[in-house]
């Protein structure tokens, strides 16, 4: 035997044997070339591997090999063979500081099997437990041992948050747990099951649920009875106010934005209705009205009489005062335009300047006269702020209308023929006998006409007499027939017939509109005339706009038929070029959940297409309707009794016809990927 056979029989009577438990210093494990698993473990792994290490230590101990040199000596290194991930997380540890980079880890050595083929058989032949399992496992490590989220997520390398999930998951209605193991329900409907910890209630909308429903309608049922976070009454009250009285909020474990539900929806409207109140009280009292209210949703304003605030009489030296600081104010920031920032004595200045003009007040205001008769309504607006609206007058604190000159001259005949025989007769000695009825109509007839010829003649005093007959319709109800001319203007309120419409972006401009103009008429309508005259034209005809705006009605009543008005409706509409697209957004509230399915599924195939409509064809009505809020959003589809379309009257419109390709709106091109919450 020579000398090298005798040195390697030495070697490999040292070494190792297969099958031997060795404690191994973790500095001497090295990552085994022949690992069948090249893309290495996660951060997340890792980390999981670490947590589990630190408060179990290795349950399994890696399968190694001998490292050996060129010759074939062993080098006291050892190549993990099986249990790499756990190599990470001891390497992790040692890198906190956790243990020490020689920490002794108990390994099982392996010298007869192929180091790659054992590495193949260990990743191919594991399985994964069921999720449900899992989340079971979790359950009962909370139940027995008593570990909060933190704990058990510190255990197993996971988040609470994760924990929190998994533990919900984990006390789930036993019915769903097993629909979930044999895959008849999918695991995001399963979290959607479980927003609620309400056993009862999984189990109710589980019998009454298909095997494809998505898992927003799952959560949407589950919830019905209580209301969303950002709903617009939580959003004016908050939700810390909310609890703060004891409310209970059914937080929602697993969608990225948190949101929830409060469960109490009769302690919610009481303390939306207890802030709306505080605010009509304060305003009445800090502004001095009459009366105030409060109410939760827009208030039906056409039952209301109205008064404007009126300009603020400033004396001279206010109003020069006021002009050059708002001068020196304008010029400040010219000058300082270019500059990112402000520097500190302009940015003071500018301060001052702005509390000084504060100090003078609104430029417009409302007369004591008028806020002693009129009050103020408080409601709730959709985007959860308080709305206040001002100068609303009740019929009974509007003022009679002043008797007329034709009553006065009546009262006096009237009180003539009551008056003994020979007092009347001595009077009609004295002075002129009253006019005849039939005389005084020809005479009055006579100068009618006068005054027609003489207006057709003057284009400007026919503009302003149309004006002031709109203006004193709209803006002083009740002296309406204080105008000689025989044009009536009726102003329907529309929040009875669709609420939520006066505080659309369109009724917000209408209403915009007609309080700046409100602000520049005068308070009596007696002076109504020689502001309106004083206008010039273009002012005139905007004002004439403002109320022409009001007075129009094209809502398509069953029991009001006015072909002929709601023809010349649609012909304005194109005249306008009307787009209600900006206006008016198909929702499952304001479209969808109001109309027939195959509507709803129409409507889906002209904004989206057939197959997207298709889709959602089987879906019951309440999931349908949600689901084509979805998909339409953002593709401005109307349906076509909104359109503006020329040339189609409006009783083919109202039976839905007439809506060729080329007058609906595109469908947007950009690809929609609808995804259940």
């Amino acid at each position: 035997m020579t000398a090298q056979s005798i040195e390697t029989a030495a070697t490999e009577a040292t070494a190792p044997q297969h099958g031997a438990e060795l404690i191994v210093p973790l500095n001497r494990l090295k990552a085994s070339p022949k690992n069948a698993r090249k893309t290495p473990d996660n951060a997340t792994t890792i980390e999981a591997f670490a947590a589990s290490i630190r408060a179990k230590g290795v349950l399994q101990p890696p399968v190694v090999e001998v490292e050996r040199d060129g010759e074939g000596a062993p080098t006291g290194n050892y190549l993990v063979t099986i249990g790499e991930g756990r190599r990470q997380g001891l390497r992790l540890l040692a890198k906190r500081k956790a243990i020490k980079r020689t920490h002794p880890v108990r390994v099982i050595v392996d010298a007869e099997n192929d180091a790659h083929e054992i590495s193949l058989d260990e990743n191919m032949t594991r399985e994964a437990m069921h999720p449900a399992d899992q989340f079971e496992a979790f359950q009962r490590l909370a139940a027995e041992k008593g570990y909060g989220p933190e704990e058990i997520g510190a255990r197993f390398g996971v988040s609470a948050h994760v924990v929190r999930q998994r533990l919900r998951l984990g006390s789930a209605a036993p019915e769903l747990m097993t629909a979930y193991r044999e895959g008849t329900l999918a695991l995001d409907q399963l979290t959607a099951f479980c927003v609620s910890e309400d056993r009862e209630r999984q189990r109710q909308v589980l019998e009454q649920i298909g095997p494809h429903t998505p898992a927003y309608a799952i959560r949407r049922a589950m919830t019905e009875a209580k209301v969303r976070v950002d709903d617009r009454r939580v959003r004016f009250v908050g939700v810390e106010a909310y609890e703060a009285e004891g409310g209970g909020v059914l937080r929602d474990l697993f969608t990225e934005d948190g949101g929830g539900w409060l469960e109490d929806v009769v302690l919610l409207d009481r303390l939306v209705g207890d802030k709306l109140t505080g605010l009509a009280d304060e305003a009445r009292e800090r502004e001095g009205w009459k009366w105030a209210e409060a109410c939760l949703d827009y208030p039906d304003v056409s039952a209301f009489g109205r008064v404007y605030p009126v300009a603020v009489e400033r004396s001279d030296a206010d109003v020069a005062e006021i002009a050059a600081l708002s001068e020196e104010y304008d010029r400040l920031v010219s000058e300082t335009d270019a500059a990112e920032m402000f520097p500190p004595e302009v940015d003071a200045r500018l301060e001052e300047i702005d509390k000084a003009l504060q100090a003078f007040g609104p430029d417009f205001a409302y007369a004591d006269e008028a806020r002693a008769r009129a009050g103020v309504v408080v409601t709730l607006g959709h985007d959860g702020l308080a709305r206040f609206e001002r100068g609303l007058v009740r019929a009974e604190d509007v003022p009679a209308d002043p008797p007329s000159p034709w009553q006065e001259e009546e009262a006096a005949d009237e009180s003539a023929d009551n008056s003994p025989g020979s007092e009347a007769e001595a009077a009609e000695d004295e002075a002129p006998s009253a006019l005849s009825d039939r005389l005084l109509i020809d005479l009055t007839a006579h100068k009618t006409m006068g005054l027609r010829d003489a207006v057709q003649a003057d284009v400007n005093a026919a503009l302003a007499t149309v004006v002031h007959a709109l203006a004193l319709q709209v803006f002083y109800p009740g002296y309406g027939v204080w105008t000689p001319l025989q044009l009536r203007l009726t102003t329907t309120g529309l929040e009875r017939l669709a609420p939520g419409v006066e505080d659309g972006p369109a009724g917000r401009r209408v209403s915009d509109r007609c309080e700046a103009w409100g602000a520049r008429l005068p308070e009596r309508p007696e002076d109504l005339w020689g502001v309106v005259a004083a206008l010039p034209p273009s002012e005139q005809l905007d004002l004439m706009a403002c109320c022409a705006g009001v007075g129009l009605y094209a809502v398509r009543d069953p029991h009001d038929r006015r072909p002929g008005a709601l023809a010349q409706a649609e012909t304005l509409a194109t005249a306008v070029g009307l787009d209600m697209a900006g206006t008016w957004t198909a929702t499952a509230a304001s479209y969808f959940s109001r109309v027939a399915k195959a509507r709803v599924l129409e409507a889906v195939t002209e904004a989206v297409n057939p197959e997207e409509a298709g889709r959602i064809a089987g879906f019951r009505k309440g999931d349908m309707a949600e689901a084509a809020e979805r998909l339409v959003e953002g593709r401005g589809w109307l349906p076509s009794v909104l359109r503006t379309q020329a040339g189609v009257p409006a009783e083919a419109q109202e039976a839905g016809e007439g809506a060729d390709d080329e007058t609906r709106t595109a469908p947007n091109d950009d690809a929609y990927a609808f995804a259940a919450e």
